[in-house]
Formats: structure tokens, C-alpha cells, sequence
């Protein structure tokens, strides 16, 4: 046997079934021959059906599946030959992974039906789980156990970890209807001075080239005053980065701007806008920005929106943006993600948890170290969660960064399609 599925078995020891296990139905001292764990490789019955042997009784226990949903088909026998159906009573519990602790507990109840006793109970894939058989026939019990795993397979939590493997519990939320817009980044207006000299004269000294970063109130020049001859100092208004400087030792100082100051810290996306898209937008949407080289990120919300277009027609959306690190640089191109529209749904997962696996989408659902391929149905996507309608209880612990390394393990494994 395959390691890890011998270690998938480990799971299902003597503890996993305390819970399930009705001791009032099926008391100790009605076992015949006591529990049959089976191990040993599969033995096959004329209906291809798993053969579980305890003496001369005998169980032929079959998933029959062609033209029907899945189903559990019991055939009886004793010292080789059939059973009357009536005479047998037999229930099949199954205990599934799926994420939540404990996992699922699936009970089947079976009823005489042709040749067969059959659980009106479908077995839904995926078909993995650990079985336990009870069976009731002339006042004596006979109960077997095994695994029967299927995309399943143990990944030991320092392998998980060290790959980069990461789980989370399955929850509701919201999906994102968004535009997606390019544009460059400048200097936020609001946070830029001109500095004009308080009287026209001749500048004395300048203290500041540009580039240089200044405090607020510090000295940037002396001007000679043209009627008082005094000499002042013209001062920074605010704390930033010289962005211009215009006025040089000797030269007048009139009414033009001698600097321009810039607080890079606080920077705004301006954003082109198709305008048919105009009606779509609006202040205070959460917009997430993005360098265009791929390096920086960062996220704000539209605080403008132009109501016409430029020479070309394409209007102007702004986002100031947080640059107290220095991340972003005036001219540098960006792209937009506008979140247009939000949708609550019950239960989604990330994107990035979902790989395909036999014919099915799936999640890996875990139990500790082990995992377990579970399908899903999918529903809307917004390329960063998708719906999910139906397969996965809310609260189940899913495999959310690099579920690929759970598939190629499972593959490995060779956890195959096999009842």
C-alpha cells in the first residue's frame, strides 16, 4: 500500500467511529466473529462488487452507477449461495474529510429490491471515505471496516508548510464588478506651493536648488527690499520637495513665483475615462492601483470625476494616493481596477483554490494533514473569487495558496476511481 494512503488510514482508526457507532443497535456480544478491518488487497464479486467475508457469510457490496446516480447494492450470501433478501438486515455508515472537524458521517439503510438489497441513499462523489459494513443475519452480527480513499492524500504540516501551502476556512462575501482604467501619476495640487516674494527687490542669497527637500519655515532665499533696503528672508510654507526654483542671486524678485514646493507625500492617480463609461463611475469607489511595470500598489477612492473630456475626448478620473513611503513617482504610468459594482454571496472561495481534477472543479478540503479533492459547483467569478453553489459546507478549511502541490500529490498517490 502506497504510504500516504497507509497513513490515510491511520485516520480512521478506533476514534473515528466511537461517535458513530449506535452500541444499542449493535451491542458487543452480538458480534459473531468480532470487527473485520480489511487491508488485504480487493476481492471481487460476480456483480464487481467489494467481497466482505466473516465464515461462511458473506456480503458482495457493489456501487452501481450506470444510468442512475450512485447507489449502494448489497448481495447476501451464505456458504456461496444467495441469501433470501428478507433474512438480512445491513446498514453502511461513511465518514467523509470535508473540512470541518469531525467530518460527515453518511448513513445508508438498505431494503430487499430484486436480487439486491438497496439504500435509496445516493452516493455522491467524491467517492472517499472510510466504510463500515454491519450486517444482521440469523441473530448474529457481522461488521467490516476500510478505507476507500479517492483524490486523497496526507502531506505532513512542515512539507505543507515549507512548500508555501496555506489553508483557510470557506466563508461568504462579496464579488467585485470592475472597470478597468490606465493613467499616471502627479503631484496632489493640494499639496504644492508657490512662493512669491513678500516685497519686489534684488535676491541677496538663495539657499536651495531643486530636488532639495525642506522643512516647513525654513529659509529659501533673502530678498533686498527695493523701498525699505532691509533684507528678509522668504521662508518654505509647508514641508516637501523643491519642484522649481526661478530666481537666482543678483537677480529681482518680483511678483512672480520665486519655488514651487511639492509634498510628495500624498500623490493622485489621474485616471483615463471612456466616456461612455462616465455614468458608471462616481466619487468615493474603491479603486486598486497598480505600477504598470508591476511594481507598486497601492488602493484609494475616486475623489473626482471630470464632467467633460480633454482634447481627446477622454475624461478624468482622480484617486489620491498615500506616498508617505515614497512608492510612487510623478509621471509614472498606472493601471486601475475601479470596483463598480459589489454582490453578496453565501459561500465563495479564492480563484486560486480551485484545480480540476478528474471531470470535476474542486477545492482540497483538510483535515489536519490530510486532504481531500471535493467538487464543487461554480457559480459567478469575478477573476479573484468565484461562487461557489453547492459542494462545500461554509466553515470547511480549504487549501487557498499553491493547491496544485495537493493535486500533484494526489496523482502521485494513484488514489484512484476503484470501489
Amino acid at each position: 500500500m502506497n504510504h500516504k494512503l497507509f497513513a490515510l488510514a491511520l485516520l480512521f482508526a478506533l476514534p473515528l467511529w466511537l461517535g458513530a457507532c449506535d452500541a444499542g443497535n449493535n451491542p458487543q456480544s452480538e458480534i459473531a466473529h468480532g470487527e473485520k478491518n480489511i487491508a488485504a488487497a480487493v476481492v471481487k464479486g460476480p456483480h464487481g462488487g467489494r467481497m466482505l467475508t466473516d465464515g461462511d457469510f458473506a456480503l458482495e457490496l457493489a456501487i452501481f452507477e450506470r444510468g442512475v446516480p450512485p447507489e449502494f447494492r448489497l448481495y447476501p450470501q451464505l456458504a456461496g449461495k444467495p441469501l433470501p433478501l428478507a433474512e438480512v438486515q445491513a446498514r453502511i455508515e461513511l465518514r467523509r474529510i470535508d473540512g470541518l472537524p469531525g467530518g460527515t458521517i453518511d448513513a445508508h439503510v438498505f431494503a430487499p429490491k430484486d436480487d439486491y438489497l438497496l439504500s435509496p441513499a445516493e452516493v455522491y462523489e467524491p467517492h472517499s471515505f472510510a466504510v463500515k459494513v454491519t450486517a444482521t443475519h440469523a441473530g448474529k452480527t457481522h461488521e467490516w471496516r476500510y478505507d476507500s480513499p479517492e483524490g486523497a492524500v496526507v502531506i505532513a504540516a512542515d512539507m505543507a508548510a515549507a512548500s508555501g501551502m496555506e489553508t483557510a476556512p470557506a466563508t461568504g462575501g462579496v464579488l467585485r464588478e470592475t472597470l478597468a482604467l490606465y493613467g499616471s501619476i502627479q503631484p496632489n495640487p493640494e499639496r504644492m506651493r508657490d512662493v512669491t516674494a513678500r516685497f519686489p527687490g534684488i535676491a541677496r542669497s538663495v539657499a536651495v536648488r531643486v530636488g532639495d527637500v525642506v522643512r516647513a519655515g525654513q529659509t529659501l532665499a533673502t530678498i533686498e527690499s527695493n523701498e525699505s533696503l532691509q533684507v528678509y528672508a522668504v521662508a518654505a510654507p509647508i514641508a516637501g520637495t523643491i519642484a522649481a526654483r526661478a530666481i537666482n542671486p543678483g537677480e529681482s524678485a518680483g511678483a512672480a513665483p520665486l519655488f514651487g514646493i511639492a509634498d510628495f507625500s500624498s500623490v493622485q492617480a489621474e485616471l483615463n475615462v471612456f466616456p461612455r463609461d462616465r455614468g458608471r463611475l462616481g466619487n468615493g469607489q474603491a479603486v486598486a492601483v497598480a505600477a504598470a511595470d508591476g511594481g507598486a500598489q497601492g488602493s484609494g477612492r475616486i475623489d473626482y470625476v471630470a464632467p467633460v473630456g480633454t482634447g481627446n475626448q477622454a475624461l478624468t478620473a482622480r484617486v489620491v494616493l498615500d506616498n508617505q513611503d515614497g512608492r510612487w513617482t510623478p509621471g509614472q504610468f498606472v493601471n486601475a481596477d475601479v470596483t463598480v459594482g459589489e454582490t453578496p454571496v453565501a459561500l465563495l472561495v479564492p480563484v486560486a483554490a480551485l484545480q480540476s481534477f478528474r471531470d470535476w472543479d474542486v477545492v482540497f478540503v483538510a483535515d489536519g494533514d490530510h486532504f481531500q479533492a471535493q467538487p464543487v459547483a461554480l457559480g459567478r467569478n469575478d477573476g479573484v473569487h468565484v461562487e461557489v453553489l453547492s459542494g462545500l459546507k461554509p466553515g470547511a478549511r480549504i487549501v487557498i495558496a499553491n493547491a496544485y502541490l495537493v493535486k500533484a500529490d494526489i496523482e502521485k498517490s494513484g488514489a484512484s476511481h476503484d470501489h
